[in-house]
């Protein structure tokens, strides 16, 4: 088969894999829709999530969508940069376009099954740029390390300076959620079988410690462990603090300038952009494709805070996902599995052998 036949069926191939990820948003996109409607009590004929997608983006201001895309952007760049730096203690050191593009392909993945772009991102990187794989997820399992303590303080100046829209709202909802969300039974349950492996593997380690699984279990979790080491080897922990901050801002920013290409957001302040920032990216920890669905609940939550009506709030909510998601992950990630191949077919890596 000739080299423009293979990349032919490559590049069909990875336009399909985009198909079906942007018909699986779709479909994750209309479930939710649709709940929204069942809860507001709408008649399902008069419940049409095309239309309500077209209402959204033809009334929307689209200088301020665009801004809110670039920022995200920015985002990743600093989050290629700052992957850089922990992967360069290790002796590696990777192209700049090959670690952004990565990123974006691991978000592109992340839409289509949740939080497999995290062994998507390092798995493509190890291939092009012949990094040793375990490793590179160590320096990704830093970085969300990092997002979680960036996440944490966010939060807390959420907390320090919102707290007369936030500590009731979290007070109301702690006095209805009475239920343990974990039951002492369950509890028991696993700790009683965390003892008993354990006990197992104690006396039958030398059976275990000689199976070609398990020297491979403690090679991943060796070359996992030189990853995360790399976090207190990086050269210039200014800036990769800066970056590590940088990222964050951007996404506050991306929330907060999105407030103005819709007109019931238009008003709100930066204040409220925080608020929805903050409630926004808990709907992105909770296990769900790219946050859909769990992000459009949180930020019309949010919003509802502010005055704005659950219909207009879930609008928004499209605007901005959809805006970033579709816009920014999907269409740059297709790009991105498209141009790897392309752009080092001729790249030989040049790492320090030594440092490996």
């Amino acid at each position: 088969m000739s080299k423009t036949i293979k990349n032919l069926l490559k590049l069909l191939a990875f336009f399909g894999v985009g198909i079906f990820i942007f018909y699986m948003v779709y479909q994750k996109q209309e479930q939710a829709f649709q709940a929204d409607c069942a809860i507001k009590s709408i008649p399902t004929e008069d419940c049409s999530y095309v239309q309500k997608l077209v209402n959204d983006f033809t009334g929307a201001n689209y200088w301020w969508v665009f801004l809110s895309m670039f920022l995200y952007m920015v985002s990743n760049v600093n989050r290629a940069i700052r992957w850089k730096m922990l992967l360069k203690p290790l002796g590696y050191r990777p192209r700049f376009i090959n670690a952004f593009m990565a990123v974006i392909i691991g978000y592109f993945g992340n839409l289509g099954f949740p939080r497999i772009g995290e062994l998507m991102r390092p798995g493509i990187l190890a291939q092009y740029e012949k990094i040793n794989f375990e490793k590179a997820v160590g320096t990704v399992v830093v970085s969300r390390i990092v997002d979680v303590v960036m996440m944490l303080i966010t939060v807390l100046l959420a907390l320090i300076l919102v707290s007369d829209q936030l500590w009731p709202f979290i007070e109301e909802n702690m006095k209805d959620g009475s239920a343990p969300l974990i039951k002492p039974q369950l509890l028991y349950g696993v700790s009683a079988l965390v003892v008993i492996v354990g006990i197992v593997i104690y006396f039958f380690r030398k059976q275990i410690l000689a199976m070609k699984l398990a020297q491979k279990i403690i090679g991943i979790v060796k070359g996992f462990v030189e990853g995360i080491k790399s976090v207190g080897q990086v050269e210039k922990p200014f800036w990769f603090i800066f970056h590590s901050v940088s990222i964050w801002v951007m996404y506050f920013l991306m929330v907060y300038v999105c407030f103005f290409a819709f007109a019931p957001t238009a008003h709100l302040s930066a204040e409220a952009g925080l608020v929805v920032f903050v409630f926004g990216a808990f709907g992105f920890i909770i296990p769900s494709p790219g946050g859909m669905g769990t992000y459009h609940f949180l930020a019309q939550t949010a919003l509802m805070l502010y005055g704005v009506s659950g219909d207009d709030g879930f609008s928004y909510a499209n605007i901005a996902f959809i805006s970033i998601q579709i816009g920014c992950n999907v269409i740059f990630g297709i790009i991105s599995l498209v141009l790897f191949p392309i752009l080092n077919r001729h790249y030989t890596p040049s790492h320090n052998e030594d440092e490996q």
